[in-house]
């Protein structure tokens, strides 16, 4: 029996693609599932995506609730934890895979583009994610997987504002891992690539076929399992493979005083040693030691 068996869990953006991905799986291995996704398209039976990854999961003998609530909403982040307590008496997991890219070039973007994308990728992020960790902390434990990007660890044109976004998720969850910690919430982040909706346009056809969403699904799985004591980790997901990602400080050199020469003593600080830290505060303490006369 699956450690996930009778967990329950809330996917954002769970409609399609990834989300629809990581539900079924963790379905599959006994979890009671809420399927989060906004109804942007609905067939003729009045029905969105949400509700068909539930009749998926009903039908496989599993459990699952649909919400169609928007996830920069603070109402949708107070429901979903609501349905979860009232429907099945706990709340042990999240995901939150709702995301909009909105492609433009730094220099195009417009104001309602950067807020949308903001709103959805970061402001839905952090009100569900708040939302579900108070409730987890209260109970003493709980697994959060943030899906981000490699967009936002390395940079990617022309999608200034969605990088910019999975820049702040990676933060937010490195962030939440340090403060859940003690009372037994992990967070991780998972950086996938995938064919989905959101990025077959830009696929390179070689790869297109390898990266089914699915292939991610066991990695979010094995996250929220209950005995895993994985925290605060930057996790790159693709076709059965991983790599760890982390935030890299160099090698401390002196500035040179009159700024000649900055670009060899940055080459110097690439070249040194190589520092990461769980947190911000530990990073300063250790760079303002080695500043000490």
């Amino acid at each position: 029996m699956s450690a996930l068996d009778g967990r329950v869990v809330i996917v954002t953006g769970a409609g399609k693609g990834l989300g629809r991905a990581f539900a079924l799986d963790l379905a599959a291995r006994g979890a009671k599932v809420v399927v989060n996704n906004r109804n942007r398209v609905v067939d003729d039976a009045g029905l969105g995506p949400a509700d068909h990854v539930v009749a998926e999961v009903l039908a496989a003998g599993g459990d699952a609730v649909a919400d169609h609530g928007a996830v920069e909403d603070p109402a949708t982040a107070q429901r979903l934890v609501a349905t979860a307590l009232d429907r099945w008496g706990r709340l042990d997991g999240l995901v939150t895979s709702a995301a909009v890219s909105g492609p433009q070039m730094l220099h195009s973007t417009t104001p309602e583009n950067l807020r949308a994308v903001l709103d959805v990728n970061v402001v839905g992020t952090v009100l569900v994610t708040a939302a579900a960790s108070a409730v987890m902390r209260a109970a003493g434990g709980g697994r959060i997987v943030l899906v981000a990007s490699t967009a936002g660890l390395h940079g990617e044109p022309t999608v200034s504002a969605y990088a910019a976004s999975k820049g702040a998720v990676i933060a937010l969850g490195r962030t939440a891992a340090a403060e859940g910690a003690r009372r037994g919430v992990h967070t991780n982040v998972v950086l996938p690539y995938a064919t989905t909706q959101m990025t077959e346009a830009g696929m390179d056809p070689r790869y297109a076929g390898l990266m089914r969403p699915e292939a991610v699904a066991p990695l979010v799985s094995a996250l929220l399992d209950p005995e895993s004591e994985v925290n605060g980790e930057v996790i790159v997901a693709a076709a059965g493979g991983i790599r760890v990602a982390d935030a890299v400080e160099g090698g401390t050199v002196r500035f040179p005083a009159d700024g000649v020469g900055l670009a060899a003593a940055l080459a110097a600080s690439r070249a040194g040693d190589r520092h990461t830290y769980p947190e911000a505060q530990a990073a300063f303490q250790d760079f303002a030691k080695e500043l000490l006369p």
